[in-house]
Order: structure tokens, then C-alpha cells, then sequence
């Protein structure tokens, strides 16, 4: 199923708001920030399909108008079935300048023999920001699925400037790359990667890796996180473990002091 989701965020009077909004099955949006009072947007994605399914070819492309602030969250876990062949996603986002972006979404459960490539490209403009995120889970660990999938690839890349700064390629294909090798997940059977980056100029970037690597020890028994600083102004944030939940309520807790800042 060929699949369209099309926001535009705009900017009028101190708060933004949902200029445009066009979606095809099985894509809904909602609305999720009516008692916020910081004038930016809160939109949920849901979908009524279980999960994605074989020949799937989502497009997601999202706007953000000068001044514009767009939170995305996401409904549930997202499930991708088995499949014969694959299934193709591929984001766009558009920020302008003055712009602030966030996405988070729950972990990925990729299912026995399913076969998924995600490929995002960001343009982000001046004096903004981006904070967007994804959990991998081994799959349906109590089905006896632990790594059981064919496939799966989230290359991601940010752009300023029409030059690249970012570029982040996730690959996991078990029947090549043993998944418990030293150097990938080794006894783990949750990975996590939180990008942030900004084009503001007055980002402590420094002072917040230390906030978040001391909220990572005080998880260091049922998961490990490091940060990689940037050369410019942003960071990295690797997680490994065993549950999906809590590592995605850590994203959550760092996304929550990201999106704060002025």
C-alpha cells in the first residue's frame, strides 16, 4: 500500500498551528496539546493498521513554516510483519528558520523474516533545532523471534545549509553481521539512537551530556547509553538493553529538556 502523510506547520500570532494536513490510509493525526500553554504543536500519528506490512511504502513529509515548533508522537509500538519481499518508509522534513522539531517514537518490533528500510532526509535552517530518535527491540522475544528478521536499514541524514552534517546508518541483517559479535549488540536486545542537533548559537551542549549521562547511570543496571558530542552544536545518544520501555521513557526524559530550550 503506497501511504501519504502530509503536515504543514505555521507560525502566526506567537503559536503555531497546523496550516495543512493530508493523510491516506492508514495514517490519522490528532492533536495531543490542547492544555500545553507554550503556543507550540503537539500532533499524534496513529494508524489503523497492526503493524506494516509487505510491499508497504509509507511517505511521510513534514513542513515547518519560520517560527514554527512541531512535536510528533507516535501511537504504539510499531510491528513489521513478515514479509516475502519488503517494506520502504521515507521522511522528509522541511524546517525553516527559527523552527524546532521533535520526534520520538516507540520502539520497532521487527517480526521473524521481515525486511524494513527507513531512509530520512532533514533540511533544518537557522537558529533551529531537531531532536528525533528510534528503539530497535530483538522482536517478539517471548514468540522465540530474538533477531528472527531478514533485514532492517534507518539511514538518517540532516542537512544545513544544503550541506550534509549528519549522517546515521543503522544496519541490521543477522545472516551476515552475527548480531552478538563484539562490536554490535553482544548480549543485547535493545539498541536506541537519539540525534540532536541545533544551528542555535547559545546551547550549553557540554553541560547538557553531562546532565544526560548521569540520568544514563542511574539505569547502568538494565541499560548502558553513552554521548557522542558533535563538532558543532549537538550530540548522539547510544543506548543498549533489554526492554524497550524504559529506554524509550529515557529518550523521553531527554527530549523533554531539549524541547524547553530557547
Amino acid at each position: 500500500m503506497d501511504s501519504r502523510l502530509h503536515i504543514i506547520a505555521g507560525f502566526k500570532d506567537g503559536g503555531s498551528y497546523v496550516k495543512d494536513l493530508y493523510v491516506s490510509l492508514p495514517f490519522r493525526v490528532v492533536s495531543v496539546g490542547q492544555r500545553k500553554s507554550d503556543n507550540k504543536l503537539y500532533q499524534m500519528v496513529m494508524s489503523s493498521s497492526p503493524g506494516i506490512l509487505v510491499g508497504d511504502h509509507y511517505h511521510l513529509n513534514i513542513e515547518l513554516e519560520k517560527g514554527a515548533s512541531l512535536q510528533l508522537q507516535s501511537q504504539s509500538y510499531q510491528r513489521l510483519f513478515n514479509m516475502k519481499d519488503k517494506a520502504v518508509q521515507e521522511l522528509h522534513v522541511k524546517m525553516e528558520d527559527h523552527t524546532s522539531f521533535a520526534y520520538v517514537p516507540h520502539p520497532v518490533v521487527p517480526h521473524e523474516d521481515s525486511n524494513f528500510q527507513s531512509k530520512a532526509n532533514i533540511h533544518i535552517g537557522k537558529n533551529s533545532q531537531i531532536i528525533i530518535s528510534e528503539i530497535i527491540t530483538c522482536g517478539r522475544k517471548h514468540y522465540g523471534e530474538v533477531f528472527k528478521l531478514k533485514r532492517f536499514q534507518n539511514l538518517m541524514q540532516i542537512y544545513h545549509e544544503n550541506k550534509l552534517v549528519i549522517r546515521d546508518n543503522v544496519v541490521i541483517q543477522p545472516d551476515l553481521i552475527p548480531i552478538n559479535c563484539i562490536g554490535n549488540l553482544e548480549q543485547y536486545t535493545h539498541q536506541g539512537t537519539l540525534i540532536f542537533y541545533t544551528t542555535k548559537e547559545n546551547v550549553d551542549k557540554n553541560n547538557l551530556i553531562e546532565t544526560i549521562a548521569e540520568w544514563a547511570e542511574q539505569h547502568k543496571e538494565e541499560m548502558e547509553a553513552g554521548v557522542s558530542a558533535m563538532e558543532d552544536n549537538g550530540f548522539v545518544v547510544r543506548a543498549l538493553g533489554h526492554g524497550g520501555e524504559l529506554m524509550y521513557n529515557f529518550f523521553l526524559q531527554i527530549q523533554e529538556i531539549l524541547w524547553s530550550l530557547e
